[in-house]
């Protein structure tokens, strides 16, 4: 079975409605309003998928974007915070309502705004991926180092 069916499949299966009206993978790839990414099960994850928007999003190529870990989607800093994120949603097989900051291959910063995170099941019910829709939000052109401080910058939409 294809990567993507595996993946919209899993989304469905954990929480209760398809990903999408349109699930083809044509259509997903190219069109989608959202970034889709899925990364592996290897013990440090490489994406193995990027749909446009995604690769839109982060500004990488196809070529650019599968194999390279997913880890390098988070500013260092952030980095511990994105995988007990991830460790959570191994345990519960997904989360919703996800924001957090994320980073450009050019280094520029933006929010996910209510992102989805799920695990993607195989046929046999064996975990081979974490899949993310991911729905761009401000961009961030004086991120301060205090995420709490966030409040004080003035953001900018895509």
């Amino acid at each position: 079975m294809m990567l993507i069916e595996l993946t919209t499949r899993s989304f469905e299966r954990f929480l209760g409605r398809p990903l999408s009206d349109r699930t083809d993978a044509r259509w997903l790839y190219k069109h989608a309003p959202f970034g889709l990414l899925v990364h592996n099960t290897e013990p440090d994850p490489v994406f193995v998928y990027a749909n446009k928007s995604a690769q839109r999003c982060f500004e990488y190529t196809w070529d650019e974007f599968v194999g390279l870990p997913s880890r390098l989607s988070a500013e260092p800093g952030r980095r511990a915070a994105r995988q007990d994120l991830l460790d959570e949603v191994a345990r519960s097989n997904f989360i919703t309502g996800y924001r957090d900051v994320r980073i450009t291959k050019s280094g520029r910063r933006f929010w996910i705004e209510d992102g989805i995170i799920w695990n993607v099941l195989d046929d046999r019910g064996d975990l081979v991926g974490q899949a993310a829709i991911v729905f761009p939000g401000t961009l961030l052109d004086a991120l301060p180092n205090d995420l709490d401080r966030v409040s004080q910058t003035r953001p900018r939409r895509w």
